[in-house]
């Protein structure tokens, strides 16, 4: 085989749907599970994190800038559910682009994952540790000096393009330990973990509601008069949001768009688990739709009561959510959001760690990672090593590196995996038209094209040259990796699983 022609080489997606049927890993999740692993990435982080420079930056119109990156995620979404029913493999859509746009575009989409899940889950370990020391502040206690946290800027030429800083410096102990703690709850079992997942994500959503519902009777339908103040934005590639930690400077509905797309990073994580649904043809399907559905009536219904009940130009960065409600004067009510961030930032970071651990579990298995990483331990039947490995780098970023500038990096890698995804089915519905398929979106090719045209326009349009420009530089360490391992130990041919001990196939 010729260099180009292993390059784009790809898996049998027969035999992915025959390894698909093997009971590698406990089959334990239903489609409410997956719609609660979904909403578990989706709501928390990103909601409660966004909205306040959402405001700032497109006025009430972030409404219009929640609904764009909603139907970006819309169409991506029809295309994770297609291929995540045809091939119920684990990996998402770095599975998805082996099988269908080969080696080298797996790769690159395994790289961009790590950005999505990965890196995700250090800043909202942060976001847990800062809300807990608020917590401890409110009722008149403190942590001890070294478990608070700590930052120093440090800002250079180089590190700093487009007027972004990058390098920080920080301590942030109960960041990092609360990533081990979540690593530890995942590495014992699946069903351990959605059951608590499950809980999480019950209460944030019932935070965001009883937001919803006491932000009504501050509802001053004057606030919205002036619905767009500051317009779409400038239009120009690369010119989007350069700083994730917001300033007040105005940026219009596009880059804003770009911006809260961060908070429907997740409904895709339902895919990861493929391999642990006991009827995945059925249960991604659902579980994608189902947490993209309740995600963004829940985000345009908060957006919606937040800039009615104060003034666009009013509203705070941080903690909008209770300035908004701070005129009912019901302490209780700060007490409900309050304990939403808690479980939002915890189901988060609890789903992202689990996303990006299958991910890897799939890339090791497949050779692009080296194997023993990706071993199933035989009695809690989740891949183990890759867990605790995840979880301790993830615990490292959270402790010495603050990276809300970084979640940028987030959206880029997300939107260029959707854009793949829906370039997939194109490519299968074309080469391979027959191919059983228990879901399949409708209107093809328009709405995978419309897939991609959104995609791109948003990570072109929506964010700056600053986030492409530590986006390609990273690409390329990821490359250079590829090419000294992956690209050699990889056999597309011979998809197997790393290891499987006696009696591990059993159903659980």
């Amino acid at each position: 085989m010729s260099f180009v022609s292993e390059l784009f080489a790809t898996t049998n997606v027969d035999k992915l749907r025959e390894l698909g049927q093997r009971k590698i890993l406990r089959r334990a999740l239903t489609a409410k599970d997956l719609v609660a692993i979904g909403l578990g990435t989706m709501i928390g982080g990103g909601i409660f994190t966004t909205i306040g420079t959402g405001v700032k930056g497109a006025g009430p119109a972030v409404i219009i800038s929640y609904l764009l990156a909603g139907l970006t995620s819309f169409f991506a979404a029809l295309c994770y559910a297609e291929l995540g029913a045809m091939v119920p493999v684990a990996g998402s859509a770095y599975t998805y682009a082996y099988a269908t746009l080969g080696k080298l575009f797996a790769w690159i989409i395994g790289f961009a994952l790590i950005f999505e899940y990965g890196i995700s889950a250090a800043p909202v370990a942060q976001q847990f540790s800062a809300s807990i020391q608020d917590v401890f502040k409110g009722i008149g206690l403190s942590l001890p000096g070294w478990a608070q946290q700590s930052n120093l800027i440090v800002n250079g030429p180089w590190w700093n393009p487009g007027s972004w800083d990058v390098l920080h410096s920080q301590y942030d102990v109960v960041g990092a330990l609360f990533v081990i703690g979540l690593s530890v709850l995942l590495s014992v079992g699946i069903r351990e973990s959605a059951t608590t997942n499950n809980v999480f994500v019950v209460l944030k959503i019932s935070a965001l509601i009883v937001f919803v519902a006491a932000g009504l009777f501050l509802f001053h339908g004057a606030n919205l008069h002036n619905f767009n103040p500051i317009g779409w934005g400038s239009l120009k590639p690369f010119g989007g949001l350069a700083d994730y930690s917001s300033s007040a400077q105005p940026y219009g509905i596009v880059a804003i768009g770009a911006y809260v797309f961060f908070s429907y990073i997740g409904f895709d994580t339902a895919t990861t688990t493929a391999e642990e649904c006991k009827n995945p043809k059925f249960d991604v399907p659902v579980g994608v739709m189902g947490a993209l559905a309740i995600g963004t009536v829940i985000y345009c219904a908060t957006a919606i009561v937040l800039v009615a009940a104060v003034p666009w130009n009013h509203v705070p960065i941080k903690n909008p959510l209770v300035y908004a409600l701070a005129p009912l004067h019901l302490p209780i009510l700060n007490w409900v959001i309050t304990i939403g961030v808690l479980a939002g930032t915890t189901s988060v970071a609890l789903s992202s760690l689990l996303g990006q651990s299958r991910i890897f579990y799939v890339m090791a298995r497949d050779g692009m990672l080296p194997p023993a990483v990706a071993v199933v331990h035989p009695r809690f039947k989740t891949p183990l090593r890759t867990t605790l490995i995840t979880g301790v780098a993830v615990a490292v970023l959270a402790l010495i590196v603050p990276l809300n500038n970084l979640l940028n990096l987030v959206n880029i890698g997300t939107l260029i995996a959707f854009t793949v995804v829906c370039a997939g089915v194109l490519y299968l519905r074309k080469r391979k038209p027959d191919l059983p398929r228990s879901f399949r979106v409708p209107f093809v090719p328009l709405f995978p094209i419309l897939g991609i045209v959104f995609s791109l326009f948003l990570a072109v349009f929506g964010l700056s040259r600053a986030t492409w420009t530590w986006f390609v530089i990273a690409l390329v360490a990821g490359l250079i990796f590829f090419f000294a391992y992956g690209f050699r130990k990889s056999d597309p041919a011979n998809v197997v699983p790393v290891e499987e001990p006696e009696g591990l196939a059993e159903t659980a």
